[in-house]
């Protein structure tokens, strides 16, 4: 019997939309500074700073994805959803299993010292402002990335079924902006104040409800209630891969 087709739900359209226009801002971002750096002028943080309009429109958008995350919505992964009042479906069960929790720890430490090695460059002069500006942008696009296509820290640390269950969902933001805490400015500080304040938010509710974040106990976390269907989503590209390859492969045969 054929597979039944599945189609990209508005949620998985708007993940999609999400990864445009942060890869057209890292793209611009990333042009800007290599034209700068090429003719030995300005960092490209000076140069936004001197397009208040640019960068206005950079900030409010994050700003906005982030003031956003503090209230329950139809449009946003059931992942970082799960935190609230109003989408936990109890189960009937009371055994609350958190499977990637164990591996939060190290996938903290892991990254604060992944980026200690770029904030200790940067204090000591290689690295300017603007590469911590880059950073962020790369970051951002990287974390759509790990929504739709591949993530390492599901894969290879917290092991957690889906984005809808994973324990750090809401980190992103947090992860994202790591390298602005090295970036004296207002509007960097501003974004990553908020970020900390939305990972704050998301740990202390775990902590204080944690049967809202197991699929054991929480009905809202299910597979029939999901509303991004990323996982057939990425079972159709891995088989599209794999088609890819056999052909690649076939095609090598004749070759020889």
């Amino acid at each position: 019997m054929a597979k039944r087709k599945v189609h990209l739900t508005p949620v998985s359209v708007l993940h999609y939309v999400r990864l445009v226009y942060r890869s057209v801002l890292f793209a611009v971002a990333l042009i800007l500074y290599l034209a700068y750096r090429i003719r030995g002028g300005d960092n490209v943080d000076l140069v936004l700073e001197r397009r208040p309009v640019i960068l206005l429109v950079i900030w409010a958008v994050f700003m906005v994805e982030m003031s956003l995350r503090f209230f329950p919505s139809r449009w946003e992964s059931p992942g970082c959803q799960k935190q609230f009042a109003q989408n936990y479906r109890k189960t009937g069960k009371t055994d609350i299993r958190i499977q990637d929790n164990n591996g939060v720890m190290l996938v903290a430490l892991i990254w604060i010292a992944f980026n200690g090695i770029f904030g200790a460059l940067h204090m000591a002069g290689i690295l300017d402002d603007g590469i911590m500006l880059l950073l962020c942008c790369a970051y951002s696009v990287c974390d759509m990335i790990c929504i739709l296509f591949f993530c390492p820290f599901q894969t290879w640390f917290l092991k957690n079924k889906c984005c809808s269950t994973c324990r750090i969902y809401n980190w992103d933001y947090a992860m994202m902006f790591t390298p602005l805490f090295f970036v004296r400015r207002s509007y960097t500080w501003s974004l990553l104040l908020l970020s900390v304040a939305l990972l704050a938010r998301w740990e202390i509710t775990f902590y204080k409800y944690p049967e809202r974040f197991s699929e054991s106990t929480n009905g809202y976390l299910g597979c029939r209630n999901c509303t991004e269907k990323l996982c057939a989503h990425k079972n159709q590209l891995l088989s599209l891969w794999q088609q890819v390859a056999a052909f690649t492969e076939k095609r090598l045969r004749k070759l020889r």
